[in-house]
């Protein structure tokens, strides 16, 4: 009798463990457009706007708006994080070294810049793994359609919205988010 107890329950514990355990942004680390490493549990606490970003599209003027947002926000216990990407037609072909550049110089961007990735197909980063693929953050299931689309994290680290590549940084939709208690 034991052992068909054990079997029945080893599965929803393996189940559930797995499920619980990856519901969190905080169990990821990256490294930043200069190198360095960058522990995302370092934002528990914080809400979290992650954006995949390019220097050559022609949503890339909406990095003036993401430093507003920031600048504006950052005493919030908010923060932006910058991932740049190349997977939609080519539009961010610089090094690490250049888009850092290009982003200070054109935009004066002061929110962290992780190095380059990609944001989908074969070689996806785990964290966008995590952020589009609803059996890893335990949400829902998002396709990365564009440079900019942008992923509302919450203080626990966990997924809670997005929006579409098109829409502002400065929308109505994040403006309440980062004003609410949610």
């Amino acid at each position: 009798m034991k052992i068909i107890k054990l079997l029945f329950l080893l599965p929803l514990v393996c189940f559930f463990s797995i499920v619980f355990s990856q519901t969190s942004i905080h169990q990821f680390k990256t490294k930043t457009l200069t190198g360095e490493d960058f522990d995302m549990a370092g934002l528990k606490g914080k809400k979290v706007l992650i954006v995949n970003t390019a220097s050559k599209c022609g949503l890339t003027p909406q990095y003036k708006e993401l430093q507003k947002l920031y600048s504006e926000n950052k005493d919030k216990n908010f923060i932006i994080i910058g991932f740049p990407a190349n997977n939609f037609l080519k539009q961010e072909p610089g090094t690490n070294k250049e888009i850092k550049e290009f982003c200070e110089k054109n935009y004066g961007v002061t929110f962290p810049m992780m190095s380059k990735i990609s944001v989908k197909g074969d070689d996806i980063d785990p964290i966008y793994e995590w952020l589009t693929q609803k059996e890893k953050n335990g949400v829902m299931d998002i396709a990365v359609t564009w440079n900019f689309q942008k992923f509302m994290i919450n203080e626990k680290g966990e997924l809670v919205d997005y929006l579409s590549p098109k829409e502002s940084p400065l929308s109505d939709k994040i403006i309440n988010w980062i004003n609410s208690g949610k």
